[in-house]
């Protein structure tokens, strides 16, 4: 016989061979019994699609969201084995940020900040939405859903967005005094968390006007403007979002830019007819049964609640401030806003208290 045909009987007599196919086939390392011999996985022609939502899910600070995800099959099949379901929360440049959790059947593990808030919800054949309980400012972001069978492996990614509103902040010492780790702590201390490029940009689609650089979360240093003015850029740009880029995160300073969302809780004001001081202003919060209120809380019930009123109120870093939803003479400019009398070092005002339902 030819030399060609010995070798191939040979391979085909020692059983160590790929019988036809007339289609693909991968090569797994390891079988199902993980005893180190080959196996063949058929593929079956059939393609794994997964789908997101298009559109993003808005949602708010304390509340639950599902992130809806499903996949199927052209054509339509049914899977050989159990789907593997992992869930990634990404960058703005869709880099992981972290892992959020991995499903395989009804089984589930949840990481990291998302222990014991998110799972998994298969209410229907071929889902694989992800539910987030107790929504967090910092759940904002990207989703990346993924379903892996054997060694098809596709995803999409979805936009989480929250609801809430972005305030300029600078501390008592004054303008451009905070480098970026500064201006994350000092965000947190007022209720928030500095806000990503997508919030400034809804932010300013909205009005806001801000001739000051701050922090964004990502590092980068930017700054809202609706009228181009000389001091701002320049009268010949046209109106967007002024960006320094990023900046060194220990040595350079600037501002903040907060966000801060919904409320579990109410803000209200307290006052005397002598005004209090700011001890005295926290003091009677707490014999109210609450605590003097933060900033971006004040920002939150102003923007998502409506709080109106024309008189100044301690809050709890020390500033002194006022929010107007329905401009009117004698209370400030002729837009509705959250006024500010700056960091008093003496006074006597009324206060503004949370309290949570």
């Amino acid at each position: 016989l030819p030399l060609l045909l010995k070798a191939t009987l040979l391979r085909l007599a020692s059983g160590s061979y790929r019988p036809f196919y007339n289609g693909f086939y991968y090569n797994h390392i390891m079988n199902d019994n993980d005893d180190g011999q080959d196996k063949v996985d058929y593929f079956s022609g059939a393609r794994l699609v997964v789908e997101t939502s298009k559109d993003p899910v808005y949602s708010y600070s304390g509340a639950n969201v599902t992130l809806p995800c499903h996949y199927r099959y052209e054509p339509d099949m049914a899977p050989k084995r159990k789907i593997r379901i992992k869930w990634s929360k990404l960058r703005d440049d869709y880099t992981k940020e972290q892992d959020v959790m991995v499903a395989i059947g009804k089984t589930y593990v949840a990481f990291g900040d998302f222990k014991g808030r998110a799972h998994l919800r298969q209410a229907s054949r071929h889902e694989a939405s992800l539910v987030i309980s107790d929504v967090r400012l910092k759940d904002d972001g990207k989703y990346r859903c993924e379903v892996i069978d054997g060694l098809e492996d596709e995803n999409d990614v979805m936009d989480l967005r929250l609801q809430g509103i972005v305030f300029p902040y600078q501390p008592p010492r004054g303008q451009y005094s905070l480098n970026f780790h500064e201006a994350e702590q000092v965000c947190q201390d007022q209720g928030a968390i500095l806000a990503n490029f997508n919030q400034l940009f809804q932010a300013w689609s909205e009005g806001l006007d801000w001739c000051n650089a701050g922090w964004l979360a990502d590092g980068t240093v930017q700054y809202p403007i609706r009228l181009p003015r000389k001091a701002c850029g320049g009268v010949h740009l046209a109106p967007g979002i002024r960006s320094y880029g990023p900046r060194h995160r220990h040595l350079h300073r600037f501002d903040a830019f907060c966000f801060s969302s919904a409320l579990k809780g109410e803000v209200f004001y307290l006052d005397r007819p002598a005004g209090m001081t700011l001890e005295e202003a926290k003091q009677s919060c707490q014999d109210a049964g609450a605590e003097i209120a933060q900033v971006g809380q004040l920002y939150s019930a102003w923007k998502l609640l409506g709080l109106d009123r024309c008189s100044a109120g301690w809050l709890a870093d020390g500033s002194v401030r006022y929010p107007i939803a329905t401009p009117r003479p004698n209370c400030g400019p002729a837009e509705p806003g959250v006024r500010s009398f700056g960091f008093p070092s003496k006074g006597r005002f009324g206060v503004f208290c949370y309290k949570e339902r």
